[in-house]
């Protein structure tokens, strides 16, 4: 009765929200939906499926719960390190531009972060043409990148000069992020689940630390439908506890293990 009640909630979040449970870990999901279940006062599976049918804000809470990320500026500062001392200045000097896609941007800090980097890397050679591209399908969590606006946790990666020179201090004392970070990057709401890029021509993807949460299958479906969108050599960047499964390494070489960046073959 309760695995009944549970895959019925689970129907009523696809139809609702458009999240497709199938492509996440059972126990991922009710451990999101329980959390909920807790804080409205829910006891069964039933009664929050009532819940959510019938409270939009509660679907949004919902949606905000199974999409959730915890993340900051730089987070694993050796990745980005790497990435800024030896991928950006090849790919700018070879091509004098360049595509990125940050997929499952959450609140932004990734392709902020990005960003950051390619201007302290080019603010001598302005023509450098450079697109990040930034999806979620979190609405909320787009809404807040768009913003740009953070706390000081946030930015305890970045040293003072970066922080002066890329954040505004703001009078209740979190910092935005400057107009000429802001221009760099495209916000979107996408579905990694579409099995549809969001572009093509990309010359790196970074989907880092959204995979642990997919079944292994959907998890083998996104480096597939990764490799067309990436150009020949591209950077496929991946989060430090994921890995390239043996059903799909054929379609990228290692470039540097241990910080899980790969290239397209």
């Amino acid at each position: 009765m309760i695995d009944s009640e549970f895959q019925t909630l689970k129907r009523t979040i696809e139809k609702l929200l458009g999240i497709q449970c199938g492509c996440y870990k059972e126990d991922y999901i009710k451990r999101r939906v329980l959390s909920r279940m807790r804080i409205t006062g829910k006891e069964k599976y039933r009664e929050y499926n009532s819940l959510i049918l019938s409270d939009k804000s509660e679907q949004e809470l919902l949606r905000n719960a199974l999409t959730i990320n915890v993340t900051k500026f730089y987070r694993d500062k050796e990745v980005f390190d790497l990435i800024k001392s030896d991928i950006f200045p090849g790919i700018i000097r070879s091509k004098g531009r360049m595509r990125i896609w940050s997929a499952g941007c959450a609140t932004g800090e990734e392709p902020y972060t990005l960003a950051l980097i390619i201007h302290d890397i080019t603010r001598l050679n302005p023509d450098v043409s450079v697109t990040i591209f930034a999806t979620d399908l979190d609405r909320e969590a787009l809404k807040k990148a768009k913003e740009g606006i953070y706390d000081k946790r946030s930015l305890e990666n970045l040293n003072e000069n970066q922080v002066r020179r890329h954040f505004t201090e703001t009078e209740d004392g979190k910092y935005e992020v400057k107009p000429h970070l802001k221009e760099m990057v495209r916000f979107s709401q996408h579905d990694l689940m579409s099995g549809k890029p969001v572009t093509n021509y990309l010359d790196m993807i970074l989907c880092r630390n959204v995979t642990i949460y997919f079944t292994e299958e959907q998890k083998n479906d996104l480096a597939r439908m990764f490799h067309p969108a990436l150009v020949s050599k591209g950077f496929y960047v991946m989060g430090k506890t994921e890995f390239m499964s043996r059903e799909v390494e054929e379609l990228y070489d290692p470039y540097n293990t241990l910080q899980k960046i790969y290239t397209k073959r």
